[in-house]
């Protein structure tokens, strides 16, 4: 089965600069939640394990609004550069900024005309999806005819550390992504996570707004909400894409873990690879041919 992962972080440590979790406390504390030892490795090593495990991802970019500016732009250029070096395996990425500082809407048009191949940006709830702050990236994603993914339900990162690192989980709540799908018909939105312990809402959400798709990296697929697992084999089943949050989560697991879950492989392919492939195409993008591991 070939998969298309739309959302996993790097293998790389450099691709994890500006990691909130970056104390040794709260990056041993995610290391816990996702039973996940492993070391960094480098680009050409973690090419060659997406080639090897027929994926090509897209990567996510999840820590550079921590960073300044000077630094966003050169881990920009650093993925970039990656992914420029590795086309088969890897898709694009997630970019993250910071709404609160004004360059960060100038950083997002260059990643937008910088771009090898597909770009989304990632709204990652601080502040909610709704907050007006947000309003001038929305209309940039709609008039440039890129995705924006935003998070809900229960955080990995500050889990379990005094304080969950600030993170307020009520701002993942699906009512937000709600709203936002509502005001901006015309904007193209992929939910991120399983919504727990909001699921039955989120289910309801993106059911009702055909503006919102939904991957489901950060949980093993054995641990999904029943209400989840029960609609990806039916209303969801052209919706839901794969994502594996790899390092945290390898693909050999994954791919067992839903294979184990019953599902039809008509269903696993429109998870693994053809919902995602109907997405691209959509939204105008050509992907380039895989090549055998």
């Amino acid at each position: 089965m070939r998969l298309i992962d739309m959302h996993s972080h790097w293998g790389t440590e450099r691709g994890w600069r500006g990691n909130p979790a970056g104390g040794k406390k709260a990056f041993a504390a995610l290391q816990k939640y996702f039973n996940w030892h492993d070391g960094f490795v480098t680009e050409a090593h973690m090419a060659e394990y997406f080639r090897n495990s027929n994926a090509r991802v897209v990567l996510d970019l999840a820590f550079t609004q921590n960073l300044p500016m000077d630094e966003v732009r050169d881990q920009h250029d650093y993925s970039f550069a990656t992914e420029r070096a590795y086309p088969d395996v890897i898709l694009g990425h997630w970019i993250h900024l910071d709404p609160f500082k004004p360059e960060s809407i100038g950083e997002l048009r260059r990643c937008i005309d910088k771009r090898v191949g597909f770009v989304g940006m990632h709204i990652n709830s601080t502040p909610p999806a709704t907050d007006p702050i947000w309003e001038p990236y929305y209309r940039l994603c709609l008039e440039a005819n890129i995705p924006v993914m935003i998070l809900v339900g229960m955080s990995a990162i500050g889990a379990g550390v005094r304080g969950g690192l600030g993170r307020i989980l009520d701002h993942t709540h699906p009512r937000y992504l709600d709203e936002v799908a509502a005001k901006y018909a015309d904007l193209n939105i992929i939910a991120a996570r399983p919504a727990w312990p909001w699921q039955a809402e989120m289910n309801a959400v993106a059911i009702h707004k055909g503006n919102i798709w939904y991957e489901l990296h950060g949980w093993s697929p054995k641990y999904h909400p029943p209400e989840l697992k029960y609609e990806i084999a039916r209303r969801l089943q052209d919706k839901v894409m794969f994502a594996a949050d790899y390092p945290m989560l390898p693909y050999e697991r994954m791919i067992k873990d839903w294979r184990d879950q019953g599902y039809t492989e008509d269903v696993l392919e429109k998870v693994f690879h053809r919902n995602a492939e109907a997405f691209f195409d959509m939204i105008g993008l050509k992907l380039p041919a895989p090549k055998q591991a």
